[in-house]
């Protein structure tokens, strides 16, 4: 599958099969993540695996009670290291940058996702201090992205979108 195709078809998944996701498939979606544009290649992004059943739990009450974060088989929830960005940018980088990397390594997991067959939805509605005691992180990293992933559970639903010149300007 082209990128292009990947982009195409990538839909937000919220109903899952209870098929695994085998290790070796997350670790493509890992290796996705961290290709992703990073300011300064300070690379702020931490991943947490996540496939204990508690530990999921926790993740939808964190996610205001969105079951499908705990009924995929696994969800990856991408952290941000504020301190390594605030060491290289000062606050820019802490409250920007780091949001912008992180956000382009969860666009790639989402893309890795669509090219191995799997669906994923990419959750930012959640508590990050719940998301964050769930976790047990440490005060440094902010939980930015809930990404649950499985194999989907019937038939995939696309939103429509506006053509690109809709929204473009050129000068």
């Amino acid at each position: 599958m082209d990128v292009y195709e990947a982009i195409d078809s990538r839909a937000s998944v919220r109903d899952f099969t209870e098929e695994d996701v085998p290790r070796s498939t997350v670790k493509k979606f890992l290796e996705a993540a961290v290709r992703a544009p990073t300011a300064g290649n300070i690379q702020p992004w931490r991943f947490y695996v996540v496939r204990d059943g508690k530990v999921k739990r926790g993740l939808c009450e964190a996610a205001w009670g969105q079951a499908y974060v705990e009924q995929a088989p696994v969800v990856i929830v991408v952290c941000a290291d504020l301190e390594a960005s605030a060491r290289g940018y000062g606050s820019r980088g802490e409250a920007l940058y780091v949001i912008q990397d992180t956000a382009a390594a969860v666009e790639n997991i989402l893309l890795a996702v669509v090219a191995e067959g799997l669906g994923a939805c990419w959750v930012g509605a959640f508590n990050e201090e719940a998301a964050s005691d769930a976790l047990m992180l440490p005060p440094s990293l902010r939980p930015l992205a809930i990404v649950p992933i499985g194999h989907p559970a019937g038939k995939q639903r696309r939103t429509s979108r506006e053509p690109a010149e809709k929204y473009t300007k050129y000068v």
